[in-house]
């Protein structure tokens, strides 16, 4: 049974890429991280020696403490945090633990561009809505957004040090007959079955080819109308994320399930 200001890998996992997610904050030394420099989603490298530091970017929330094993680092701060009123845990085992576990997924910190700044086209419909949230989800939680006139967006990212994506000739767009969600998880290393199932669902919606997915048609339905309901793309981008969380647990824990009537047939 895990401690009082414990929680599992497994426990951990389960709440990675919904709402409910708490931060985790990475501590471990910089000899241990380039060993292995990959992040679990979503989290953020703080050296445990900036207890202030931390607090403030926590603004509050109760965050999860990792380091390489999960002993006296973690455990350490974690106490500390406790001792000035923050309800922190530490991760079981560590970075160790999140590795070895076969149902984790990991992000190469060299993927993730500098700064926590995105732009991209304004009057968002799938992919532009989709792709920032699978960002904050699963890569910063706390980066920004910009939605700019389609001739702008290169100009913009330049002039503010912005990643552009869903656009042509990026980095972060579509490639082949994959859209910019695709690219995403093939970049973040982001591939789970429940990931790759929202992939198959955006992708049909986005490129037009709902043969793909039954779904497709779904939502393309609630995009349009969001967009429509929606004259402020920030606005419509926070109204969305609840979209793909839903879309996020339907393909994490609901797929299989149908729906009929009279409801016992």
């Amino acid at each position: 049974m895990p401690g009082p200001n414990e929680i599992t890998v497994p426990q951990l996992n389960r709440l990675i890429g919904t709402p409910e997610c708490p931060p985790v904050v990475d501590i471990c030394i910089d000899a241990d991280f380039e060993e292995d420099p990959y992040l679990i989603p979503g989290s953020f490298r703080h050296p445990h020696t900036d207890v202030p530091g931390m607090i403030a970017r926590l603004k509050g929330r109760a965050p999860v403490i990792t380091c390489q094993r999960g002993i006296k680092l973690s455990q350490g701060l974690t106490a500390w945090l406790r001792g000035d009123g923050i309800e922190a845990r530490y991760l079981s085992g560590g970075m160790y633990g999140w590795r070895d576990d076969p149902d984790t997924v990991r992000v190469p910190a060299a993927a993730i561009p500098e700064g926590g700044l995105w732009v991209t086209r304004h009057r968002p419909k799938i992919d532009r809505i989709a792709c920032p949230w699978l960002i904050r989800r699963f890569v910063d939680r706390d980066t920004r957004f910009l939605f700019v006139s389609p001739a702008e967006v290169i100009g913009v990212a330049e002039r503010f040090r912005a990643t552009p994506f869903d656009v042509e000739g990026v980095a972060f767009s579509h490639v082949g007959d994959k859209c910019s969600f695709d690219t995403m998880l093939d970049l973040f290393e982001l591939h789970s079955p429940a990931l790759d199932r929202m992939a198959e669902v955006i992708r049909a919606a986005d490129t037009d080819r709902h043969d793909l997915s039954p779904q497709a048609a779904g939502l393309l339905a609630l995009s349009v109308g969001l967009s429509r309901q929606y004259s402020d793309d920030q606005k419509q981008l926070e109204a969305g994320m609840a979209l793909y969380d839903g879309l996020y647990r339907w393909a994490r824990d609901g797929f299989e399930e149908g729906h009929d009537w009279p409801a016992a047939r």
